[in-house]
């Protein structure tokens, strides 16, 4: 009987590591994803046969893949995951392949950095970096246990004020702290009411600090109401048992706050205009967070959601909202409720969300097709518009292009610190200060010291000199023609094959070995392989997502 129960056991787990990611789990529901997908793409539909545009066909294989592990894992695939997505004919490989991504440990460690920039934006100053990774590893930590957004935001906005090092002999470096999100606000309620609106409601009402204005929809009271929920003043209480000189410094909420140059006092007051219902001595930033984070908030549900769909899609639904403008109305309005409501529906479960968007035929349609002459072109999501790369997935897919990705990949996982105080002068740390987020990824813009940097900066030039890279020595020792060696190369950088046109400019350059004009073949040759690496590494389809 025991080896029987035994043998059970064993056949039980040998099924489940072969059972596709979705089978292992129950949260799942494929059949409640395919048909938010499905209600996505007619959404849109009724948008292109309002407008009268055609969409673009459907992007090839090597593009989506590519397209995919940039957004899910944050970095170009390595050769030997290109292959096994292009030499696989099953018609559900899109569908094995979201899974196994999302399942990856670098799905956690990107969306850290995702959700870091949502939350905080790009951080110069130098005090921040140096505190980045703590946040960063509290929001890694949310999104390795995929935790619902409601409860990962509710536990910010309620996160206890303090010191952010060391604090009742605990690391809140290495633990992970939310703590940063009211540093970088300065703890100040003015600008944690215009962070929280803007990041988790996806209002802005920043505008009305200063001044009214007869044409804006939020007024100056509305914005000090809502500021007067952060309105803490700090005090030191005792507990049982503990000194008041050894007891941490608490942070206990006012309900009203005096607008700034007047004599007037204004009560808290939710964004909806309704006063909160105090329950004795809650903390009024507890009672705003249940109110943000409520299924019922049609605005928590909505900016939540327009986070993950500007990510992937490269334009917000709500840009027209936050960003009022004639040239750019609101035209899906009803998509953006679907997926609010499908979110709610869901539990708040961002990879529910993240796998509809990417399964819907407009985020796997090409990057390529007739361009619209007008301004609403991105809005309408005819065609993937063409993204620039974070600074994280760059410098990430840089590393994996230039270090074997094979052995980067699977081995080595990507290093998940963003700033550590031991490193800050490594080259991923030099690298991210000259790449900053930008507001807008479609209309990408690059600074002169960032060409510089790809172009002439010392990491790269040791990246891609033949001595210090394998791929590019066994590329020059390998037999074969030409043609196969630009092959290899333009799938470890680019991740597809070259063009016919490509192959016709770059095989003769190899021939003659390049830009030297000394040396035996094999040094010409190596030389000539250096060059066209450096070349595709420092192309425009290398640094953008498309």
């Amino acid at each position: 009987m025991l080896r029987r129960c035994w043998g059970f056991a064993i056949v039980t787990i040998f099924m489940l590591t072969l059972a596709p990611a979705w089978a292992q789990n129950p949260a799942y529901n494929k059949d409640a994803v395919k048909a938010l997908s499905q209600r996505i793409d007619a959404h849109l539909a009724k948008a292109w046969k309002k407008a009268k545009v055609t969409p673009a066909p459907k992007a090839e294989d090597y593009v989506f893949f590519r397209r995919l592990n940039l957004d899910l894992t944050g970095h170009i695939p390595n050769l030997l995951e290109i292959g096994d997505f292009i030499d696989n004919d099953e018609a559900d490989k899109r569908w094995v392949w979201v899974d196994k991504l999302l399942d990856s440990p670098d799905y956690p460690r990107h969306f850290g950095n995702v959700w870091r920039n949502i939350m905080l934006g790009y951080q110069t100053n130098q005090q921040f970096q140096f505190l980045m990774p703590q946040f960063e590893n509290w929001v890694r930590g949310n999104v390795e246990k995929n935790v619902a957004l409601d409860k990962m935001v509710l536990n910010l906005l309620t996160s206890q004020q303090g010191n952010m090092g060391f604090r009742g002999g605990v690391n809140f470096q290495m633990q992970g702290s939310p703590q940063l999100f009211f540093q970088a606000n300065e703890n100040k309620a003015e600008n944690l009411a215009a962070a929280t609106s803007r990041v988790f409601l996806g209002v802005k009402i920043e505008c009305a600090q200063c001044h009214a204005h007869p044409f804006a929809k939020w007024k100056q009271d509305q914005f000090w109401e809502f500021a007067a929920f952060f309105s803490t003043q700090p005090q030191v209480f005792r507990r049982p048992g503990i000194q008041p000189k050894q007891a941490p410094p608490a942070f206990t909420a006012g309900r009203e706050i005096r607008v700034p140059g007047t004599d007037k006092i204004v009560k808290a007051k939710f964004l909806n205009g309704k006063e909160p219902k105090w329950e004795g001595f809650t903390n009024s930033r507890q009672t705003l967070a249940n109110w943000v984070t409520a299924p019922d908030n049609p605005y928590f549900a909505r900016a939540m959601a327009d986070h993950l769909w500007s990510y992937l899609m490269g334009v917000g639904l709500l840009e027209p909202i936050m960003e009022p403008s004639d040239d750019i109305p609101m035209t899906h309005e009803a998509l953006l409720d679907d997926l609010a409501k499908a979110l709610v529906a869901n539990n708040f479960d961002a990879k529910f969300l993240i796998r509809a968007i990417v399964h819907t035929d407009a985020y796997q349609r090409s990057s390529g097709g007739a361009k619209l002459a007008d301004k609403e072109d991105y809005h309408l999501f005819v065609r993937m518009p063409i993204r620039a790369l974070s600074p994280e997935q760059l410098f990430d897919s840089v590393e994996m292009a230039t270090s074997s990705g094979q052995k980067l990949a699977v081995q080595q996982p990507l290093n998940p610190q963003f700033f550590n105080p031991n490193q800050m002068q490594s080259p991923r740390a030099q690298f991210l200060t000259k790449f900053q987020n930008q507001d807008r990824r479609h209309e990408p813009q690059t600074s002169i010291l960032q060409a510089l940097f790809m172009m002439n900066g010392k990491h790269m030039a040791e990246k891609t000199r033949l001595i210090n890279n394998d791929d590019l020595k066994t590329l020059a020792a390998q037999p074969g023609g030409h043609e196969k060696r630009l092959r290899s190369l333009y799938m470890i950088v680019l991740s597809r094959p070259p063009r016919a046109s490509e192959l016709q400019r770059l095989v003769p350059y190899l021939e003659r070995g390049g830009s030297l004009e000394k040396g035996s073949p094999t040094e010409k040759l190596g030389s000539a392989l250096s060059d066209v690496y450096w070349a595709l590494l420092n192309s425009s389809e290398f640094m953008h997502n498309h």
